[in-house]
């Protein structure tokens, strides 16, 4: 018998992808199912499932109420020790119903705070980690060293770092358009082994 106990954690997984029957689904699925395994307890925010306006009409000029599914969002994330982010890479980044989900939940007050000492606001979800999972066509080498890793830095960087959450891993996937069944199951057993450790 190991004489480590594994700790139970809080796991949010946030699906981005705005189709229901995208690969993203079944990389949720796999990710939760090995998750599980480990005895974590998981909930999920599936945002093709959720009704919310993604634009932030105000920007931060003016707070807007937030819908019964994106108060249950932040719930969710103010809940969770750890953070699963799985979408598609879109033109470089997060599909636009991602980025809306993002300005419209991650607000100034409840996830960060802006100092008047500072250029850097307060973080207000330190203690927190997350990953990224993301699916593309573009080569992963490509996306990383020609177009600069665009939608991995926005998240990593501009929102987690902004609001106290720790990035613990990256996992890029590609070329989705060669993918074989025997590829996509391999991707889903993978997903599902990183999930459970």
């Amino acid at each position: 018998m190991s004489q480590f106990k594994h700790t139970m954690r809080k796991v949010l997984i946030i699906n981005g992808s705005p189709n229901n029957k995208s690969f993203c689904h079944a990389l949720q699925q796999s990710y939760k199912k090995g998750s599980l395994k480990n005895n974590n307890e998981v909930r999920e925010t599936t945002l093709s499932e959720m009704e919310f306006n993604p634009i932030l009409k105000y920007g931060y000029t003016k707070r807007m109420e937030l819908e019964p599914d994106l108060l249950v969002a932040l719930d969710n994330i103010k809940w969770a020790d750890h953070i699963v982010w799985i979408y598609p890479n879109w033109w470089g980044s997060m599909p636009a119903l991602m980025k809306g989900f993002v300005e419209r939940v991650f607000l100034p007050r409840i996830t960060f705070e802006y100092l008047k000492t500072s250029p850097r606001p307060k973080p207000l979800l330190v203690g927190k980690t997350c990953e990224i999972i993301c699916t593309m066509n573009t080569p992963v080498w490509y996306y990383k060293y020609i177009q600069k890793d665009v939608g991995g830095r926005m998240l990593r960087v501009n929102l987690c770092d902004c609001c106290g959450i720790k990035n613990k891993r990256t996992t890029y996937m590609a070329d989705m358009r060669q993918f074989t069944p025997e590829k996509r199951n391999e991707w889903l057993e993978k997903i599902e082994r990183l999930a459970s450790k």
